[in-house]
């Protein structure tokens, strides 16, 4: 390279790398400013703090997104004190969290497990079922749970007659009183849903708290669920239906969602997972004249297969589901480690 192929700059200043400090003590937030003095996912999560907190303004009108197992893996409490405490105007989630949300509401329980094998359910197992003197593959591993009756989700477990009583639930307190309304919004269902679950809860002295979809009902926060076939809750929905006046408008919740996205001034969306809620939430945008202001996604799926739900939060800008100056970040990570690392940090910042 020549003199005159030279790039002159002044000393390179801008923003140094600095080293986080890990100490006893220290408040969530407090961590999450440390990340921020640090690179990689470090940076990215102190940074989805920062847009979240912004985010929490009483101003803004928030819709959550939320896909995976996030209830069956001890995420509920998280969610539904964010609705009871203002934070939430619009959830988005599945059938399965849903259902699985109803079984703790209602007094069942999930249960930790192993991801694989060795595990046993014998004498000589510890207070958790394991066995490491079993030596079982993976497969004999889960054609032993089916055969004791148990279903795993990852390192979870739930033993089958807690989708007993959850259908025992939606028979007796769910279903009959939506029956003679004819055809209902998924909207009207988990209204219902929530409603039932508070009630239960409370006359039969439940430990665990009524959940996700209780809070909602209580503080008057539409839940939508527009996949709500595709889970057990669907299912009980759709064998109710085939004796009975009962149905579901899967298209009347549209009205409602897009209406909240037209009238909110600014808007944010909080995605965790992709699927389904995220599209959800995201297209509520392609019918209004604005978009999302801010956005965090908690996702551990790729962008480059090109699928929704790794795909970035840019990306959503480019169809219009964003505003061109949104503030977004897209976290890549494990969501039952980030979303309480960030909501804790982000609610320490405003309240």
């Amino acid at each position: 390279m020549s003199d005159d192929d030279h790039v002159h700059r002044e000393e390179f200043e801008h923003d140094p790398v600095a080293h986080a400090e890990a100490r006893a003590g220290m408040t969530v937030g407090e961590l999450a400013e440390e990340y921020g003095a640090a690179g990689v996912g470090a940076a990215t999560v102190h940074e989805a703090v920062d847009v979240y907190a912004e985010m929490l303004d009483e101003d803004v009108t928030n819709f959550f997104g939320l896909a995976g197992a996030m209830v069956p893996t001890g995420m509920r409490r998280i969610v539904a004190d964010l609705i009871r405490d203002g934070h939430v105007d619009a959830l988005v989630t599945t059938g399965a969290n849903l259902t699985h949300d109803a079984i703790e509401a209602i007094g069942g329980k999930h249960h930790h497990g192993r991801a694989g094998p060795p595990c046993s359910h014998s004498d000589e197992s510890d207070q958790r079922g394991h066995d490491e003197r079993s030596g079982t593959s993976m497969r004999e591993h889960d054609e032993r749970l089916r055969d004791e009756e148990v279903d795993r989700i990852y390192n979870v477990y739930l033993p089958q007659e807690h989708f007993a009583l959850f259908e025992g639930h939606l028979r007796e307190e769910v279903f009959p009183p939506l029956e003679a309304e004819g055809a209902v919004s998924i909207r009207r269902l988990t209204e219902e849903l929530g409603r039932a679950n508070a009630a239960v809860n409370d006359r039969e002295g439940v430990d665990e708290g009524p959940g996700i979809a209780a809070a909602a009902y209580e503080n008057d926060v539409p839940v939508y669920c527009p996949a709500v076939q595709d889970s057990v809750l669907g299912l009980q929905a759709w064998m109710y239906s085939q004796t009975s006046e009962f149905t579901l408008d899967a298209l009347a919740d549209m009205t409602t969602i897009t209406d909240q996205a037209f009238d909110a001034d600014e808007a944010g969306a909080m995605v965790v997972g992709g699927g389904v809620p995220k599209n959800y939430v995201l297209q509520t945008m392609l019918v209004s004249p604005d978009a999302y202001d801010y956005a965090v996604q908690l996702t551990m799926d790729p962008p480059q297969t090109g699928g929704l739900s790794g795909a970035t939060l840019d990306e959503a800008r480019s169809w219009g589901k964003l505003e061109k100056a949104a503030r977004n970040v897209s976290v890549y990570a494990d969501a039952t480690i980030t979303l309480p690392l960030v909501v804790a940090a982000a609610r320490e910042r405003v309240e």
